[in-house]
């Protein structure tokens, strides 16, 4: 079986794509085969497809798809596709379609993983944002239960600004209260004008938690060697 990651955030638009992008290309460039899977997506929006039928088409699948150089099915690649711009959940009530379910997303990881050496997913949304509601006698499921079922760990990408060190914080004890295994923190900028949070984030984040500080990825630079090392290594 492949190895994998799955790449989470504190929040939505933290930059999760940007990193698995980042780390696709370089892993195809090293010579891997590399696997993408971005399960759920929200927010999908609408292209010709068969005979001009029209199909929802993720912007971040296909984009993790391109960066990894990986010709597989969309619907493996993206299973799970909502028109609505909310959490999945929601999503599929407000389309009128079935919400994802856990099982047949880790039969197309299967699937991915058989034909790859590393393989890539990317959450939706942020930690605990919900995949599917609760009831009475259990708890919505979200990405903690999604990355136990696939037998991966987390890489958390944070927004590197004010208010980070809680966000990450409470991102790290939720998936560790959860039993998924951290490989580590990235914070990304995702502000052109960095804060004096910003330039202090890293260092305070060390003070605070055991789990690694992967680096720092600057206002709409290239990510840094440094954290895509660490994430091929780990």
């Amino acid at each position: 079986m492949a190895r994998g990651l799955f790449i989470t955030g504190t929040d939505v638009g933290v930059g999760k794509t940007l990193i698995g992008c980042a780390l696709a290309f370089a892993a195809h460039a090293r010579g891997m085969r590399v696997g993408v899977m971005k399960p759920i997506a929200t927010g999908c929006r609408e292209v010709a497809g068969v005979l001009e039928s029209p199909i929802l088409e993720s912007k971040d699948a296909r984009g993790l798809a391109y960066a990894a150089a990986c010709n597989l099915p969309m619907e493996l690649i993206c299973p799970y596709r909502y028109r609505s711009a909310l959490a999945p959940s929601a999503a599929a009530e407000a389309d009128d379609v079935a919400p994802p379910d856990i099982v047949e997303i880790a039969e197309a990881y299967r699937k991915i993983a058989a034909r790859s050496n590393f393989v890539i997913v990317e959450g939706v949304g942020a930690v605990a944002t919900p995949i599917a509601w609760g009831s009475a006698h259990s708890r919505p499921k979200d990405s903690t239960d999604l990355a136990r079922a696939l037998n991966l760990d987390f890489v958390i990408v944070t927004a590197n600004r004010p208010g980070c060190l809680s966000a990450a914080r409470l991102a790290i004890h939720y998936a560790q209260s959860r039993g998924v295994g951290i490989v580590g923190v990235i914070l990304n900028d995702t502000d052109a004008t960095a804060s004096q949070a910003a330039e202090t984030n890293r260092e305070s984040l060390r003070k605070v938690t055991d789990v690694p500080i992967l680096g720092r990825v600057r206002f709409k630079q290239p990510v840094t060697r440094e954290i895509i090392d660490a994430l091929l290594a780990a």
